[in-house]
C-alpha cells in the first residue's frame, strides 16, 4: 500500500488501495494452469503489475491475445533496449521478429532481471500465441513485423526532428494502439478504429514515458538512450545530457515544458478515441493508462524533479484512478482536472507558455462540450485543507487498533 504519510494526507486513498490489493491478489490467483498460460500471466505480474491489473478487465479470450500481444512487444523492446548487444547483432533480430514468435524453440539471451527470464525462456510465449485464435496472430504478427522494422530504422539513426520524433513513437507505441484496436475488432467487440487515433493512443503514452524517464535513459550504461529530440533540446543547451547538471536547471524546466506541450496535441484524439469504444472492460483497458498519462504529465510539468530523480503519481491515486474509471465522465472529468493542475503550474515567462496554455484551453473545451463534468465525481483534484479530519481521526484509530494488536500477538508468541 502507500506510505503512511500519504495516507495521513489522503485518507480516502485507503478505501482505493486496498481494492487494489485485493485485485493484485485475484489476479495472482488467475494464474492458468497450463505451464505456458502460467508462465505468460506470472512474467506479466513481474515486467508490468498496472498493465497486468488493467488486462484483467477484458474477457478470457481477449485477455490471452492482449497478454501475448504485450509480451511479444515488450521481448522485441528488450532486445531494442539492450545496448550491450551489437548493431550488426541486433538489427537482423529486429527485422525477423514477427517469424521467431511461430517457433516453439526459439529465444535469445538479453535484458536483465526479468527480462531476462522472458527472453530466455520466450519458447513459453511462442507456445501460447499458437494457441491463439488466426485473426489474432495475424493482427499480432502484422504490427511486430512493422515495429521491428522501425526500431532497426532507429538503431542506426538518432532522433533529430519533432517528425523523427513522432516516427518514432509510431513504432514503438503508435502502432501499439493500431494493434489493439486491430484485436478489439477481431474480438466483434468494437468497430476498428481510425489509424490516427488509434496512433494518437499509442504516441500520448509514449512520450509521456519518455519524458518521465528522461534520467534513467541518458545514465543508461554502457551507452545513453536519447528519445527527445534535437530539434527542441538544442534550443536549451548543446547536448542532451546536460539537461541534469543543476547550472542548467532553467533551461531544462524549459525544455521539459516544451517537451511536455508537445506530447499534450495527442490528448484530444485520446478522448474522440475514447468515446466511441461500447465495450465496458476494453473502454476501462484504454481510459485507465490514459487518465494515468495526463496525470504524469501534470506533475512532471515545471518540475525540476525530473531530472533529479523519477516522478510518477502516488500509489493511491493511481488505486483510485482503476477503482473509479468507469464512464466517459470520469474520463473527461480526470482530463479536466489534470489539465487545470498543470495550466495552474504554467509560468506566464516560459518560452512556450502560450503555446502549452492553447493546448490546455483546447482539452479543457473538449471536455467541458462533452456536457458530462457534471455527472462525475471530482476525486482528482482537491484542497488539501478540505481533508476531513473526522477521517484523518478515524484513520488513526485504526491504525492504532492494527498496531495494538500486532503488539499483542507477538507477545503472546
Amino acid at each position: 500500500m502507500g506510505s503512511l504519510g500519504a495516507i495521513v494526507r489522503h485518507p480516502d486513498d485507503v478505501y482505493p488501495l486496498l481494492k487494489l490489493k485485493m485485485a493484485a491478489r485475484h489476479a495472482e490467483k488467475q494464474i492458468p494452469a497450463e505451464p505456458h498460460w502460467a508462465f505468460c500471466y506470472t512474467m506479466l505480474l513481474k515486467v508490468s503489475r498496472s498493465f497486468a491489473l488493467v488486462i484483467q478487465q477484458l474477457d478470457p479470450q481477449l485477455r490471452n491475445a492482449v497478454c501475448i500481444f504485450y509480451l511479444v512487444l515488450r521481448a522485441l523492446d528488450t532486445v531494442e533496449d539492450d545496448t550491450s548487444i551489437a548493431t550488426d547483432v541486433k538489427v537482423p533480430i529486429l527485422i525477423a521478429f514477427h517469424r521467431h514468435i511461430y517457433d516453439r524453440v526459439w529465444h535469445f539471451s538479453c535484458g536483465t532481471k526479468e527480462y531476462k527470464v522472458l527472453m530466455d525462456q520466450f519458447h513459453h510465449v511462442s507456445t501460447a500465441f499458437l494457441e491463439l485464435e488466426k485473426n489474432y496472430q495475424a493482427a499480432i504478427e502484422n504490427i511486430t513485423k512493422r515495429m521491428g522494422a522501425g526500431m532497426a530504422k532507429f538503431i542506426c539513426n538518432e532522433v533529430e526532428t519533432v517528425d523523427d520524433y513522432d516516427e518514432y513513437c509510431h513504432y514503438v507505441a503508435g502502432l501499439v494502439g493500431l494493434g489493439l484496436s486491430k484485436l478489439f475488432h477481431a474480438s466483434g467487440k468494437e468497430d476498428l478504429a481510425p489509424d490516427h487515433l488509434s496512433n494518437s493512443m499509442g504516441l500520448f503514452l509514449q512520450k509521456t514515458n519518455i519524458i518521465r524517464d528522461y534520467l534513467e535513459d541518458i545514465n543508461e550504461i554502457p551507452k545513453s538512450r536519447m528519445f527527445w529530440p534535437r530539434q527542441i533540446w538544442s534550443k536549451y543547451v548543446n547536448k542532451l545530457e546536460d539537461l541534469k547538471y543543476e547550472e542548467n536547471s532553467v533551461k531544462a524546466v524549459q525544455c521539459l515544458n516544451d517537451m511536455v506541450t508537445n506530447a499534450l496535441l495527442h490528448a484530444e484524439d485520446c478522448l474522440k478515441y475514447m468515446s466511441a469504444l461500447r465495450d465496458m472492460s476494453i473502454f476501462r483497458f484504454c481510459a485507465i493508462p490514459q487518465i494515468m498519462a495526463i496525470g504524469t504529465l501534470a506533475l512532471c510539468y515545471n518540475n525540476i524533479e525530473v531530472f533529479r530523480g523519477v516522478v510518477k503519481m502516488r500509489r493511491g491515486l493511481t488505486a483510485k484512478v482503476i477503482d473509479r474509471t468507469k464512464t466517459m465522465a470520469d474520463v473527461y472529468g480526470a482530463f479536466f482536472d489534470f489539465s487545470c493542475m498543470l495550466k495552474s503550474k504554467v509560468d506566464k515567462n516560459d518560452p512556450n507558455a502560450t503555446k502549452t496554455l492553447s493546448r490546455l484551453e483546447a482539452i479543457q473545451k473538449t471536455c467541458r462540450e462533452s456536457g458530462l463534468l457534471t455527472k462525475r465525481k471530482p476525486y482528482i483534484l482537491r484542497n488539501e485543507s478540505t481533508y476531513s479530519s473526522t477521517m484523518v481521526l478515524i484513520l488513526v484509530i485504526i491504525l492504532s487498533i492494527i498496531f495494538a494488536y500486532l503488539s499483542a500477538k507477538r507477545q503472546d508468541n
